[in-house]
């Protein structure tokens, strides 16, 4: 491969040159993205007190907006990751870079090839078309013919070959390293760092014993309710016993009023019979 290159031209050799500079960009911005997020580790682990100040100016903005963001009942993690977009863009632009190198490089090495193919073929249709002279002239043109098209094969091959060991070294180094992983582990130890200095701040500790006592009172508001409901129920069965015995009552009554007047219509038949004689009625 070390002998082609002396047969690539300028262009296939800046190709080459960008590929192989991708490949470095990617493993070094790799390297450097872990060390980033390994002191920010260091730094939220090395925190002791809930007021303690970090090194890391990130860190300081999320705790100041999430104690605000608390008070509002906001999103604590919409805080964490507005704060890593606002603060840490390097950062994330590393982190696209490194997950877009593997791709830049296969494209960069299919570059290669096709300028490579195109300028062979080229060099080998210049070859065929051109004229014939003495059988000297003529092997000469041929070898140097031959040797520009296979310059262009060097081209294709070598920048095909550098852009395929480039995409595997990246995608195994972003298998043992994956920056986009690292990054969400260290927010969610931000998240949780949160939680515990919510829980650590005066008269949060008090919080679930308002909260339970509150739930005992929505309870014991509950029982009331429900024996007020009871009541009512019994008070309405009752009212609907009574309403029974009205009934009864009335139709006792009915009967009564009935028989009163059947003996008025029987003394009234007797009087107006005693009155009238000869007529009955």
């Amino acid at each position: 491969m070390l002998a082609g290159l002396s047969l690539i031209d300028s262009t296939g050799l800046a190709i080459l040159a960008t590929t192989v500079t991708t490949l470095l960009l990617g493993i070094i911005a790799n390297l450097w993205l872990r060390a980033r997020y390994a002191a920010l580790e260091k730094d939220l682990r090395g925190a002791g007190d809930p007021g303690a100040t970090f090194s890391h100016p990130v860190l300081n903005h999320i705790v100041s907006e999430a104690t605000e963001a608390a008070a509002r009942e906001m999103n604590i993690q919409a805080v964490i990751e507005d704060r890593f977009q606002s603060d840490l863009r390097p950062m994330l632009f590393a982190e696209r870079f490194v997950r877009s190198a593997t791709g830049l490089v296969i494209i960069l090495g299919l570059l290669g090839t096709f300028y490579g193919l195109t300028l062979s073929i080229g060099r080998i249709v210049s070859l065929v078309s051109a004229e014939g002279g003495g059988a000297t002239d003529a092997a000469l043109g041929v070898s140097q013919g031959l040797t520009r098209a296979l310059s262009g094969m060097a081209v294709a091959f070598s920048n095909s070959l550098v852009g395929i060991l480039s995409a595997v070294v990246l995608t195994v180094i972003g298998v043992l390293s994956n920056v986009s992983d690292r990054r969400t582990a260290v927010m969610i130890q931000i998240e949780t760092y949160l939680d515990r200095l919510r829980a650590r701040r005066p008269g949060a500790a008090g919080a679930p014993e308002t909260t339970l006592a509150g739930f005992g009172n929505s309870v014991a508001r509950l029982d009331g309710a429900v024996a007020r409901f009871e009541s009512a129920l019994q008070a309405f069965s009752t009212t609907t016993t009574d309403f029974h015995e009205f009934n009864a009552h009335l139709k006792d009554n009915v009967q009564r009023l009935s028989l009163t007047f059947a003996d008025l219509r029987d003394s009234m038949k007797a009087q107006f019979g005693a009155t009238i004689p000869g007529r009955k009625l």
